[in-house]
C-alpha cells in the first residue's frame, strides 16, 4: 500500500535536534585517549556517528512485478468490482531511509506516494490492464522525477547541516583539548631548544628568522604525556630553505649536474645549517649513511628528510617505509626529496604523488598540493593516531654525464 511520502514531520526540526548532540558526542571520549588522538581522527568518527547520507535513487537496479486484481469501484450508486492491472516497482536506493519521512522547507502540497522497506522504495500503479506498457513507464518516470525533486531539496539542507556537524566538531574539539589541558596545568607541546644563527644572513633565504623550537605531542593509549616533535612553523622554516636551495638548484643544472645523491645532500645541509643551530651551538642538522638529513633529541629522531633519485615508482614504497621505520612518534615532522634526473617531471610527479596514497599508512592529504609541494599525513605501523607530517618536493635536476 503506497503511502504519502516526506510528511511525518519538518526535516528542519530532525536536523537541527541531531546538530546539538555534536557537544555530547565530543564529550564522551576518555580524557587521556581523546588528547592522545589527532584532532581530525576525532573529527572524523563524529561525523561517522552524526553525519547523515542523503537518499539516492539507484535507477538502474529496478525491478517490477506485475499482477491482475478487481478492486472495487462505485459507479451509479452500487459498488462493483472491476479488473485492473497492479504494477509493484521495486526501487533500490542508498542513503538514510528516514529521510523518506521528513518534509524540506521547499516543496509542493503533493507529497509523492510510495512505500519504504528496506533499502528499497515500492511504488505502485494501478490502470486498466489493456494500457500500454509505455504508457505506464512514462507514469514511473513520472513519479521518480517528483521524488527525486523532494530528494534534492532535503540534499540541500542535509549538506549545510553535514558541514555544520564538522564545523561544530573542530570547535569542540579544540575547546576540550584546551580545557583539559589547563586543568591538568600542563601544555600540548614543549620544545627543545633549536635557534636560527645570528650569522643567518650570510645565506639568503627568503624567510623571516626565528627560534626553532620543537613542540611535544602524545602518545596514543594510556596516560596524556608530551613527546619532542618539530613545531610547525620550525618544520615549514626548515621547509623554505629546502625550497631555496631546491630552486637555485634547478637554475643552475650544469653546476650540479654532475652531482650525485650524496652530493646534493651535502649541499642541502650546508643551507640549513648556515641557518640554524642545536643545543649547543653546533649543528643541529646532520647526515646519516648516505641520504638522510636529521634533527635528533636523544636517541629519537624529530626531523628527518629523505633524500632520492627517482627510478621508478617502487622508490617510493621503498623511500617511505624506510621513513616509517625511522619516525616512532604522532605528529613527527618529515620531507622526501625526490630528485628527478630523467624523464617527464609531470609525469614522474603525479605517479610518485599516487605511490603515496596507495601506501597503506596514508591518512589523508595535507595542506599543500603543488607541482613544488605536496603534502601528507601519514600514520605510524600498527598505530592510527601517531601521525607523520610529510612534505614531498620533487627536485628536478637534470642529468648529464652523471655516475651514481
Amino acid at each position: 500500500m503506497s503511502n504519502s511520502l516526506f510528511s511525518a514531520g519538518g526535516l528542519r526540526e530532525v536536523l537541527d535536534s541531531q546538530l546539538r548532540l555534536v557537544p555530547d558526542v565530543v564529550a564522551k571520549w576518555d580524557e587521556d585517549l581523546f588528547l592522545a588522538t589527532p584532532d581530525p581522527d576525532i573529527v572524523d568518527l563524529v561525523m561517522r556517528e552524526l553525519a547523515i547520507e542523503p537518499p539516492v535513487l539507484q535507477r538502474d537496479g529496478i525491478t517490477a512485478a506485475t499482477r491482475e486484481q478487481d478492486v472495487p469501484a462505485r459507479e451509479f450508486g452500487e459498488d462493483i468490482q472491476v479488473r485492473q492491472r497492479v504494477v509493484t516497482f521495486v526501487v533500490p536506493f542508498s542513503g538514510l531511509k528516514d529521510i523518506f519521512n521528513f518534509r524540506p522547507d521547499r516543496f509542493t502540497h503533493s507529497p509523492p506516494r510510495g512505500e519504504v522497506r528496506g533499502p528499497e522504495l515500492w511504488i505502485t500503479w494501478t490502470g486498466p490492464p489493456n494500457l500500454p506498457g509505455e504508457q505506464i513507464r512514462r507514469s514511473l518516470e513520472n513519479s521518480l522525477m517528483e521524488i527525486d525533486r523532494w530528494l534534492d531539496q532535503c540534499k540541500v539542507q542535509i549538506d549545510a547541516y553535514n558541514e555544520l556537524v564538522a564545523e561544530h566538531a573542530c570547535k569542540e574539539v579544540r575547546a576540550r583539548k584546551t580545557a583539559l589541558l589547563a586543568t591538568r596545568e600542563i601544555e600540548a607541546s614543549l620544545g627543545f631548544p633549536i635557534r636560527r644563527r645570528q650569522d643567518a644572513g650570510t645565506y639568503a633565504v627568503p624567510i623571516v628568522r626565528k627560534q626553532f623550537v620543537p613542540v611535544r605531542v602524545t602518545p596514543a593509549a594510556g596516560t596524556y604525556r608530551p613527546e619532542p616533535a618539530l613545531d610547525d612553523d620550525h618544520y615549514e622554516a626548515a621547509l623554505a630553505v629546502l625550497k631555496s636551495q631546491r630552486n637555485q638548484m634547478e637554475r643552475s643544472p650544469t653546476t650540479i649536474a654532475h652531482f650525485g645523491e650524496e652530493q646534493i645532500r651535502d649541499n642541502l645541509l650546508i643551507g640549513l645549517n648556515a641557518q640554524f643551530e642545536g643545543r649547543a651551538a653546533g649543528e643541529v642538522f646532520n647526515g646519516k649513511g648516505k641520504t638522510d638529513i636529521l634533527v635528533r633529541e636523544g636517541d629519537k629522531h624529530v626531523f628527518i628528510g629523505e633524500c632520492k633519485i627517482w627510478k621508478g615508482p617502487k622508490t617510493i614504497t621503498d623511500t617511505l617505509n624506510q621513513l616509517l621505520g625511522y619516525l616512532v612518534w604522532r605528529d613527527t615532522k618529515a620531507a622526501l626529496l625526490l630528485f628527478i634526473r630523467t624523464g617527464s617531471p609531470s609525469e614522474i610527479i603525479e605517479k610518485a604523488v599516487t605511490k603515496v596514497r596507495e601506501h597503506p599508512n596514508y591518512k589523508r592529504d595535507g595542506r599543500n598540493a603543488t607541482e613544488e609541494r605536496y603534502d601528507f599525513i601519514l600514520h605510524a605501523t600498527g598505530d592510527l593516531s601517531r601521525e607523520i607530517k610529510l612534505a614531498f618536493l620533487p627536485f628536478v635536476l637534470p642529468k648529464t654525464d652523471l655516475r651514481d
